[in-house]
């Protein structure tokens, strides 16, 4: 059964979250007070649905939006008051997870003091990447996996090519796991034999702790 996810706010955040959704055969409707918005993602075509509405309206946000959504993402961070008031509405509308785009952590708690289930700060999120690949410039992507540990694709460095995963030993050295090595023609192999050797592209997925992944590099 496909899920039905609720997008208010179609600003750069909003937008690629609705696209990602309707991408993965989700069922996706959009609500945003810009016109112009609203037919920018219907010509793209990453919606099922969109409606040219004020979400902080009580009355007009009832009119459309049911309570048979399984997930609302509220994407309007840089208006405080309005994501209060949204968020609130869609409690009361028995939305049961809501996801609130907020621009600092006094926002976010007043948001999850209200209702919200998950707070999330992409401006803040997109300032640590970029600050964490000009620390570590062989580090291509990276999220936080647990409390923790994180997972990293990272680019091998010179002195691992042409050696085996059995002779670099990264476990035991440095409590590094290797999930899966991905090769220059894009393929990914989930289940490395540990006897093959590495070439200079290749990339490997680790799953490793803040403080050891910089052993490696």
């Amino acid at each position: 059964m496909k899920k039905n996810f609720l997008v208010i706010g179609l600003g750069e955040f909003g937008k690629s979250v609705a696209k990602t959704l309707y991408k993965n055969k989700a069922t996706v409707m959009a609500i945003d007070s810009n016109e112009e918005l609203i037919k920018q993602a219907l010509n793209e075509g990453i919606l099922d649905e969109a409606v040219i509405l004020d979400a902080t309206d009580e009355i007009a946000l009832k009119n459309v939006v049911k309570d048979d959504f399984d997930m609302a993402f509220v994407s309007v961070g840089d208006n405080i008051q309005a994501s209060i008031l949204i968020t609130l509405h869609l409690k009361e509308l028995g939305i049961d997870h809501i996801i609130c785009k907020a621009v600092n952590h006094t926002q976010g708690k007043v948001l999850e003091k209200i209702g919200a289930t998950q707070v999330v700060f992409p401006e803040e999120s997109m300032g640590e990447k970029i600050a964490y690949s000009m620390l570590h410039p062989t580090i291509i992507e990276y999220f936080k996996f647990s409390e923790d540990y994180f997972i990293y694709e990272i680019k091998i460095p010179k002195s691992y090519v042409n050696k085996s995963l059995m002779e670099l030993n990264l476990r035991h050295k440095y409590e590094i796991n290797i999930l899966a090595v991905k090769h220059s023609d894009g393929k990914m192999n989930v289940t490395p034999d540990p006897n093959v050797r590495l070439s200079q592209d290749d990339l490997l997925i680790v799953l490793a702790r803040e403080n050891t992944i910089g052993k490696i590099m």
